[in-house]
């Protein structure tokens, strides 16, 4: 594949410490494809290996955010032997993995609709933010299909309830029901969505230290899939080494001497 055209399905622009990532598919309604899969992946890598950055915002040119079926892939996907849709899904996988597991806080911006694996990407980001007039769900049963990989992300967020309310029917909610469910984290008007996405992308680069949410993240990821004992025992350990790392020595010195710490000096510097 063209790398340009690659690059091209997903623009980047940085402001300050925050990065903004635009699915570019506006006339496929930014329906995922193995090509803007590849295209997400690469921009994730890029953003996580600059230093700079403090927080990812992931959203859609255009009207929808990411929504419906990618035709052409459904129509590859149907004639696809079953090693390529193993790898097909995979990618899938690990772009959802890599979002959840990331060391930044993304937010999701969902501009309009998120169906689907676009309803998937949002679901897996830490923080979504859903225009008013926008509607989410997973259709995937209607046409014969299984929301595979969502399930996996979708269980741990909403419990059994909601994700079974939500796979089975195959219906989609608007964005207060998705409120509702726990599916988004808030709900703004449309007019007013850039700014309440850049007010929480800034308090985030600005109050909170990287290596902090960083392990935060990472005992979120991993605390659900452990037993009692197995989690505080983790738990314990990540208490301790959280003591010693540069950012709490930093933060607590600054707290103590009633001086702001260095990640707010820097954010404001």
């Amino acid at each position: 594949a063209d790398p340009y055209v690659m690059s091209n399905l997903v623009q980047t622009s940085t402001e300050g410490s925050v990065c903004t990532l635009r699915l570019n598919r506006p006339d496929k309604r930014n329906a995922l494809n193995a090509d803007l899969v590849t295209a997400l992946k690469g921009a994730l890598d890029a953003a996580e290996d600059d230093d700079s950055l403090r927080a990812v915002v992931l959203t859609g040119t255009g009207s929808a955010f990411s929504a419906g079926a990618d035709l052409s892939s459904l129509r590859a996907m149907r004639e696809a032997g079953p090693t390529e849709n193993q790898t097909d899904s995979r990618h899938l996988a690990e772009l959802f993995r890599r979002i959840y597991q990331s060391s930044m806080p993304v937010i999701a911006k969902v501009n309009g609709h998120a169906i689907g694996g676009g309803c998937g990407l949002a679901s897996v980001c830490d923080f979504a933010y859903a225009s008013g007039g926008a509607k989410l769900g997973f259709t995937e049963v209607r046409i014969g299909f299984v929301p595979a990989i969502v399930m996996v992300f979708l269980r741990r967020k909403l419990g059994e309830t909601q994700t079974r309310d939500l796979l089975l029917r195959g219906r989609l909610v608007d964005a207060s029901r998705a409120a509702e469910m726990g599916l988004v984290t808030r709900v703004v008007p449309e007019d007013d969505l850039d700014e309440a996405v850049d007010a929480l992308a800034r308090e985030l680069a600005r109050e909170t230290s990287g290596s902090a949410v960083a392990l935060t993240k990472q005992m979120l990821a991993r605390v659900p899939g452990m037993g009692l004992d197995e989690a505080l025992d983790y738990a314990v350990q990540m208490n301790a080494f959280a003591r010693g790392t540069e950012d709490c020595q930093a933060g607590i010195d600054a707290f103590l001497n009633d001086e702001d710490p260095p990640w707010k000096q820097e954010a404001r510097g």
